[in-house]
């Protein structure tokens, strides 16, 4: 297929997408559907939809080598996603399954269950090769840090005892003696071996088991061949195993492969350039324009105190970072709504201070009444003295 193929499929693509979005969201929103059968019909057909709109667009981001293009379609292809993530979760909570049977949709729409697959989108993997083995190396270094720290802990043990060192001596020299032991007998055995086989190999006799011998691993071998052989035929017979001469590619998947490698590389080719303009494009605003968007910025935030002091009578205060900063300026304000701003900031600093002026005055009331309690106190004292 051609780029304008590719073309068509998102623009088919896209035509379903805004009619789902228009079923979706009517202009007068449907009552709720009470029947459960009927509002899980509902959501296997647009479940079954918005599968056929991720599967086209992600044909199309996968074929095109227009930068720009993919971009927006991969917005597109995450959005529809995140979409059918969502159907799929209210079927299962509707349905207490995860194996739903929509053969009846298939049917109406004219699909066939493979239309249903999901295919693992290229971007996850093809486009992320680079993160994927830095991962890989972050991960391997992990672990033999891991591995590492572990031989450390496990060579810094408690220190063995003597009733600990004594059975493990023991056990070893057992050991040793067994297979000393083993090692006897196997030299006595094939020393009797070899004496009665030197008695009877003595002659012709030798020779004939010898054929024997050799003619029994030859015609078992050729059986076995033939055995292969026939049981492949019956399974490509009965269609269970694909016949070997089909299993050569053919040259219409030959050249599949080579169209979709030439279109991998021209499409890191297109992304390269693309990347190469935006930093050029960059380099000259900051060469040529920068000065001129500074002094615009600039003239912009002294219009917007000569306003402001024009409209309130004082220059208001300059907008700190958590207020946003110079993008509160930048922000298209009436002066109007500037005044309602200032007011209200204006308002909320007035309640605060009459707030802690209420609370200073309570404050010296407890304390005059603490101190009078102090005074009546210290008469009675000098009265009882």
């Amino acid at each position: 297929m051609s780029q304008s193929s590719y073309n068509q499929v998102w623009k088919e693509a896209m035509s379903e997408l805004s009619r789902l979005l228009a079923e979706e969201l009517p202009p007068v929103p449907p009552p709720p559907q009470r029947d459960r059968v009927v509002f899980f019909q509902q959501l296997a057909t647009l479940y079954v939809r918005y599968v056929q709109v991720f599967r086209q667009l992600e044909e199309a981001h996968n074929m095109l080598v227009h930068p720009q293009k993919r971009r927006l379609i991969l917005l597109l292809l995450k959005g529809v996603m995140g979409r059918v993530l969502e159907l799929k979760y209210e079927m299962v909570e509707k349905e207490f399954s995860e194996y739903h049977y929509v053969d009846d949709i298939l049917h109406a729409l004219k699909l066939t269950p493979s239309a249903l697959e999901i295919p693992i989108p290229y971007f996850f993997v093809g486009e992320r090769s680079k993160e994927i083995e830095e991962r890989k190396t972050m991960l391997l270094d992990v672990l033999k840090i891991a591995e590492y720290s572990k031989d450390l802990d496990t060579s810094m043990d408690r220190v063995m005892t003597e009733e600990e060192a004594i059975k493990i001596i023991q056990m070893v020299e057992r050991a040793w003696q067994g297979r000393v032991r083993a090692k006897l007998n196997k030299e006595i055995r094939f020393s009797n071996f070899d004496r009665r086989h030197r008695a009877k190999t003595a002659g012709s006799a030798f020779n004939e088991l010898a054929a024997i011998r050799i003619q029994k691993v030859w015609k078992g071998y050729l059986q076995r061949k033939k055995t292969k052989i026939a049981r492949d035929e019956e399974m490509i017979f009965l269609g269970m195993v694909m016949d070997p001469k089909y299993q050569v590619p053919l040259s219409a998947e030959i050249d599949a492969q080579a169209i979709d490698t030439s279109i991998r590389v021209k499409q890191k080719k297109h992304e390269e350039v693309y990347q190469n303009a935006i930093d050029e494009i960059l380099k000259q605003i900051r060469e040529m324009e920068w000065n001129d968007i500074s002094k615009t910025l600039k003239n912009q935030i002294r219009q917007w105190f000569y306003e402001c002091r024009n409209d309130t009578g004082l220059f208001p205060d300059y907008p700190t970072v958590e207020e946003g900063g110079s993008a509160i300026i930048f922000a298209e304000k009436t002066p109007q709504q500037l005044v309602e701003e200032i007011a209200l900031k204006e308002e909320e600093e007035a309640t605060s201070k009459s707030k802690g002026k209420a609370k200073g005055k309570d404050d010296k009331k407890e304390k005059g009444k603490k101190d009078k309690g102090k005074g009546k106190g210290g008469e009675e004292v000098s009265e009882n003295i």
